[in-house]
């Protein structure tokens, strides 16, 4: 009898973490990022000052990009292709209501990560698909306090989005380490993660070990 070929299982799922809309103090935030990926596995760092000046921004990825690098975390930019561009940022990730895919595109090169942000719906993910993005992201699956939310998505979009498409996709709202085990057993390849650490009671490092702990285990139920 032939033996049948074996299925590579899939990575495991990886956090993604989003800086505080607002950092007051840049240093304390700063201390608490290394404090944070010192513990814990993470892959990307997306900083998300929404209220932040051009000079504010800068000043952030200045600070944050070396903290980064030391940790092999890719260091991802909300909204803005051209700050990205200008501040040495690994790529954007951009909102339905934000620049051009293929813009940014153009402003970033081709070796530039760029996600799109797609709520509960796989058209749209499709549709960043097939445009180009690295990676899409859904939800919110649970409720937030980070940002507004006009859109539900359920687990089971993760799940049919693996067995369907190739590039990954990033599971966001409200996400803590008691419910990322679900989403990351559903499919998704990255856990977005903000208030989750940022506000953890026992703090970023315990925030990062809890989820680690979550993400392990959850792996082990992933082919």
């Amino acid at each position: 009898m032939a033996r049948q070929p074996q299925i590579p299982a899939r990575p495991p799922c990886r956090l993604y973490l989003i800086t505080p809309v607002a950092v007051p103090d840049l240093e304390a935030f700063a201390a608490e990022l290394e404090a944070a990926l010192s513990a814990g596995d993470c892959a990307a760092l997306q900083i998300r000052l929404k209220e932040a000046s051009d000079d504010e921004i800068r000043a952030a990825v200045a600070r944050l990009k070396p903290i980064c690098q030391a940790h092999d975390v890719a260091l991802i930019l909300n909204d803005r292709p051209d700050l990205a561009r200008a501040t040495g940022c690994d790529g954007v990730h951009l909102g339905q209501e934000d620049a051009a895919l293929a813009e940014a595109r153009r402003i970033l090169g081709p070796d530039a990560m760029i996600g799109v942000t797609c709520h509960d719906s796989r058209h749209l993910a499709m549709e960043a698909a097939e445009g180009g993005a690295d990676y899409v992201a859904f939800g919110a699956f649970f409720p937030t306090r980070t940002k507004d939310v006009a859109h539900d998505a359920e687990p089971d979009i993760l799940t049919i989005w693996q067995e369907t498409m190739e590039i990954p996709c990033v599971a966001i709202g409200g996400i803590t380490a008691e419910n990322a085990g679900g989403l990351a057993a559903a499919g998704a390849d990255f856990v977005a993660v903000s208030a989750g650490v940022w506000a953890h009671p026992q703090g970023p490092a315990a925030a990062m070990r809890a989820f680690d702990a979550a993400l392990q285990e959850a792996s082990k139920a992933v082919v």
